[in-house]
């Protein structure tokens, strides 16, 4: 452990707060989103800005310490805080400015999609952000990025223009596709490996701030029905319409009525980025489809939308995930994931899949180190509980879930959706080619390996 002088001049050096173990604000400091990780860091220092981060890391790097970084807002793996290291707290860095005019945002790596989206949606624009708001932005780009928007504006990824980081050896860089081109090509997919991103700057659209969405809800004993209609339907519908399907519990929320609430159901969340108008006319064959329980779709604010379903993801839920790609909801995938969604018994545990294609799949081969972009859906089963006695079987749940699809699944995982994985799975996951360069390019940037704690990338 560093001597308590050394520490001090760190604490000294910053413009944020440096906190130990016995400093009030420790305990909730080192908490993190998810609530089955529990870690105990040496030091936090929440940084205020680029420089306290440059301080930091060229602190841990003479001390020898284990660093972890955090962002804003949600990590299922817990990358985000360790034991007995340093946590780089980015989440006091939380300015978001937006350029009308040029159609630009920069915000720091500590912001939420929450305070993104609400500043530029004073101007009408938005980019691809998540699907909850307290989602940080950091760590949603920097892995992918899907949203409301990705299939009429890319991924949150597609639409990073530029970014600022820190580098291992503590330099301040500038990253574009002017600016030190690979590096911003290897942080466009390959998350935290590479650098702490203190600020980002996206490209944004004309979106809202009233959009056509919401979710609409069927009984459970529709999902065989409604995943078959929805597998043909959504190879119709337009780019501008982004949807979802999910097995939930009907929470107790006010558009839920209250026979509903706490019965098992199916959903499709939507959001419809044309004009408002229109909207209706792209949706009704699903509703044609049958009639809906619940039906809360139609002309809302984008920043309603994006707040919709935040009571699902509260702070200190006990979490643990699984994704696997699917290149079509086939007779045998529809059975299994019915299967296991009838086996869900926390309220809060939920089977998502996600219709990606659109602006998704048209970006350019290799343009990102996000490589793979070819399936149409994307699937995570989002195991949440908040009784510890519920651990155990949570856990299975979602691992059961994981083994059975996977010989129907297509391609790697998305990034974004896994865990703490062994290092094969990230490294298929990125594919050899692209994984292979990304290791080149650790090598230079990183080469001790010194930004660890993450979906690792080893120096090649």
């Amino acid at each position: 452990m560093p001597t308590d002088s050394a520490v001090d001049g760190l604490a000294a050096a910053l413009r944020g707060r440096l906190l130990r173990p016995a400093d009030a604000g420790y305990d909730d400091a080192r908490r993190v989103w998810n609530g089955l990780i529990d870690r105990r860091p040496a030091l936090i220092a929440r940084c205020a800005d680029a420089s306290d981060v440059i301080h930091a890391v060229d602190f841990a790097r003479r001390q020898g310490l284990r660093v972890a970084v955090r962002g804003g807002g949600h990590n299922v793996a817990g990358f985000g805080t360790c034991d007995g290291g340093l946590v780089i707290d980015l989440s006091p860095m939380d300015t978001v400015t937006v350029d009308p005019a040029a159609r630009e945002a920069r915000a720091g790596g500590g912001a939420t999609w929450g305070a993104f989206d609400a500043a530029t949606q004073a101007h009408g624009l938005a980019t691809t952000g998540g699907l909850v708001s307290t989602t940080g932005v950091g760590g949603l780009t920097l892995s992918g990025g899907i949203g409301w928007l990705m299939r009429r504006h890319g991924l949150a990824v597609d639409n990073l223009l530029a970014v600022e980081l820190v580098t291992a050896d503590g330099r301040l860089l500038r990253a574009s596709l002017e600016e030190n081109p690979d590096l911003f090509w290897a942080i466009r997919g390959g998350g935290g490996n590479f650098g702490i991103v203190t600020s980002f700057t996206f490209r944004l659209h004309p979106v809202g701030p009233t959009i056509y969405g919401g979710a609409i809800f069927y009984p459970i004993d529709r999902a065989r029905e409604l995943l078959r209609f929805y597998g043909d339907w959504v190879r119709t519908v337009p780019d501008d319409l982004t949807t979802m399907v999910v097995f939930l519990t009907a929470p107790p929320m006010p558009f839920i009525p209250p026979a509903l609430q706490g019965t098992p159901m199916i959903a499709v969340p939507m959001c419809y980025a044309g004009p408002p108008d229109n909207g209706a006319a792209v949706v009704q064959p699903l509703r044609d489809f049958a009639t809906p329980a619940v039906d809360v779709v139609g002309p809302m604010p984008y920043l309603a939308l994006q707040t919709m379903f935040d009571a699902g993801a509260p702070r200190g839920l006990l979490a643990y995930w699984k994704t696997e790609y699917l290149q079509a909801l086939s007779a045998d995938a529809i059975d299994t994931l019915v299967r296991h969604a009838d086996r869900m018994t926390s309220p809060l545990t939920q089977l998502h899949i996600h219709h990606l294609g659109g602006a998704v799949s048209r970006a350019a081969a290799g343009s990102t180190a996000l490589s793979y972009r070819g399936a149409p859906f994307v699937l995570n089963g989002v195991a949440g509980w908040m009784d510890p006695a519920q651990t155990e079987s949570e856990i299975a749940w979602a691992r059961g879930l994981a083994e059975a699809i996977r010989p129907l699944a297509a391609g790697p995982q998305y990034l974004n959706f896994l865990g703490d994985e062994e290092d094969g799975r990230v490294r298929a996951a990125y594919g050899e080619d692209t994984y292979r360069r990304l290791a080149r390019l650790k090598a230079a940037y990183d080469p001790e390996n010194f930004f660890r704690l993450n979906q690792n990338i080893r120096p090649g």
